[in-house]
């Protein structure tokens, strides 16, 4: 039981590490009014430096846990245009309650910044990036990917055209990775490779192999496979072809 809870602290760590990674590799500024969550950031602390409560930046992000956002996350800090542009002061905030926002109140659909689980309004076409079991599907918290198992040295191809921006094996619990940037909005990461074919900064095309399927930092041979929008982990099997 023990080891397990190490095992699981170690692949939470690496998995932050990831996202802080991912996020450093060029996403496009946000637009006035938002805010792109960064490493130590805390609600608090983002509602504080924009001269927010905490419950504004709750309300307007439909946060069901505070404690969740993620680096790379876009967070919106200034009141939509359909609400008052005074946030209550945290004093009156302690000693009454919120209004209960009406269903007229709520903003307007593309008021509100893309969440980890809801389909971007732009998607990507990928291809399986290698054959073999998915025994590990996408959940957005233990698992921000999917688990492929075959054998050692199966082929791990780009699942869409772009350009690696990381490879190499100096994030632990990923053993040997890369990351593959495809446009302003997307990327994906390939992880635990027996062998990495391209390098950093090359473009590659959709199909192309860039790996050999390996076991470098795990206890068996599979690929571990994220797509990330925004910087933030989506469901791979949506955007990838039924098979």
């Amino acid at each position: 039981m023990l080891a397990k809870r190490i095992r699981r602290g170690i692949g939470q760590l690496a998995c932050a590490t990831l996202v802080a990674l991912v996020a450093a590799c060029g996403l496009p500024p946000v637009g006035p009014g938002f805010y792109r969550v960064e490493s130590g950031d805390t609600v608090s602390k983002i509602a504080r430096d924009n001269r927010q409560s905490v419950q504004n930046i709750v309300r307007w992000n439909g946060l069901s846990n505070p404690n969740a956002i993620e680096v790379g996350q876009v967070l919106r800090v200034a009141p939509p245009a359909s609400t008052s542009t005074a946030a209550a002061p945290a004093a009156a905030a302690a000693t009454a309650p919120a209004p209960r926002a009406s269903r007229s109140a709520r903003p307007a659909a593309p008021d509100a910044p893309p969440r980890p689980t809801a389909v971007p309004a732009t998607s990507i076409s990928l291809i399986w990036p290698t054959n073999g079991k998915v025994i590990r599907t996408f959940d957005g918290r233990d698992s921000k990917g999917i688990d492929i198992v075959n054998a050692a040295g199966t082929p791990v191809v780009a699942a869409a055209a772009g350009r690696v921006v990381y490879a190499g094996n100096g994030l632990r619990g990923y053993g040997n990775l890369l990351i593959v940037k495809h446009n302003g909005d997307y990327l994906t990461a390939y992880a635990h490779n027996q062998a990495l074919l391209v390098k950093e900064g090359q473009a590659v095309t959709q199909g192309q192999q860039i790996a050999q399927m390996g076991a470098s930092d795990n206890d068996r041979v599979m690929l571990h496979f994220e797509l990330r929008y925004q910087g933030r982990s989506i469901d791979p099997a949506r955007e990838l072809p039924p098979r």
